[in-house]
């Protein structure tokens, strides 16, 4: 019997792939360098495994509100909007299993099928995966190098704007480019939402996840906050990856129909999860710096060692815990052509294990240069070390 046809059109975070190559290779004995996931080996704060631990012990198992417990929607309607600087009302909030969640329902309450999306590329695989499994247009907005790392292409982005255009997906801080919009680019995008009258989804998953100067929301822009959704997750900045916690802030009538969607799909994000996510935002806040203090110190250390690394080239970022290099000059010494081919070799030859260009959305047409990216949020200091210097050791030698 064949399963349903959509399914041609889903996609996956491809970064899980490269987990399993990676996973093979270190069963068969070898030791593997994980630079492929964004997950955190740094534990959450021991005041939020209390909090969840006692929510628990207190009953807090069962079914509870759709949209999220009141308390925690209050919470982060209070935290989400005092660093952003923009007033948010708890019923706009709406709670939901993690971040992902937040892009596939803003999808289906925003397009229809055969509208278009426009979403950043290279970018996070799931924009791409959830636009097309829902029947929808994904047109791809490109990014441009420049001195201080990597800039849209405005005008390729208004260049790919029809009457049939919906909206427009939009990561600051992102993911897998470390790429931070300057105040002239955020603006820009703005008024192109507001121009041609686009929804917005604006991914923050990286808002706090930062080592130098301030974030800045798109919904602080005049006109934004009423055609734009944020993404929020507990993952990254209170290392809650398996806990499976975050929320949308959106409009209120948009916010009324995220809630419905959590009935028909999950019921509930899970009880006790949220009240351990109160404990997070409310509580001390020194775990959260301590874990960016070490992140700083493994992105300096990933940076020194790319930079120094024959052909390979890096900025280095003020967010994020990802660098994307430059390889080009490295594959051409090397006598490498296929990116595939040299993420392979460097996992066999030296056990250092990363996703590429590749990984995060359709290579463009015009594309010539080649790049990876290396996370560091998963891998401690001495290991970092230790498979770079394998990495280097083996570019050099080639």
């Amino acid at each position: 019997m064949p399963f349903a046809a959509r399914l041609d059109q889903l996609g996956t975070e491809t970064a899980f792939a490269v987990a399993l190559a990676a996973a093979d290779r270190s069963s068969e004995g070898h030791k593997v360098y994980p630079f492929h996931l964004g997950d955190i080996n740094l534990p959450m704060g021991g005041h939020i495994v209390d909090a969840m631990n006692q929510a628990i012990s207190a009953g807090k198992t069962g079914y509870c509100p759709g949209a999220g417990i009141p308390e925690l929607r209050a919470a982060l309607a209070e935290d989400i909007g005092a660093r952003r600087g923009v007033t948010f009302d708890p019923e706009q909030v709406v709670v939901m299993t993690g971040g992902k969640p937040v892009i596939t329902k803003f999808i289906q309450t925003v397009m229809d099928p055969g509208q278009e999306v426009l979403y950043p590329n290279p970018g996070f695989p799931i924009y791409e995966s959830q636009i097309e499994y829902f029947g929808g247009v994904a047109k791809a907005y490109r990014y441009v190098p420049t001195d201080n790392g990597f800039a849209i292409d405005l005008d390729h982005l208004r260049s790919l704007i029809t009457p049939n255009t919906t909206a427009l997906i939009y990561n600051d801080l992102q993911n897998p480019i470390s790429a931070e919009s300057t105040a002239a680019e955020r603006e820009a995008i703005a008024q192109i939402a507001i121009e041609h009258d686009l929804w917005v989804l604006s991914d923050e998953a990286y808002f706090e996840m930062r080592y130098e100067g301030e974030s800045t929301s798109i919904t602080t822009i005049p006109g934004m906050v009423e055609r734009t959704v944020i993404l929020y997750t507990f993952s990254k900045k209170f290392a809650m990856t398996g806990s499976r916690l975050g929320c949308a802030v959106a409009p209120k009538a948009m916010a009324k129909v995220f809630a419905t969607l959590n009935t028909n799909d999950e019921s509930c994000t899970t009880h006790y999860v949220q009240w351990a996510g109160i404990a997070a935002l409310q509580g001390t806040q020194q775990p959260v710096q301590d874990m960016l203090d070490t992140l700083r110190g493994r992105r300096d250390l990933v940076c020194d060692f790319v930079n120094s690394t024959p052909g390979m080239s890096v900025e280095v970022p003020r967010s994020t815990f990802y660098v994307f290099p430059d390889v080009t000059e490295t594959m051409h010494k090397m006598g490498i052509t296929d990116l595939t081919d040299f993420a392979g070799q460097a996992l066999r030859e030296t056990g250092v294990s990363f996703c590429t260009r590749r990984h995060f959305g359709r290579p463009q047409p015009g594309e010539d240069r080649h790049y990876i990216r290396l996370a560091y949020s998963g891998i401690n200091s001495d290991d970092i070390t230790e498979g770079l210097s394998k990495l280097k050791g083996w570019v050099e030698s080639a």
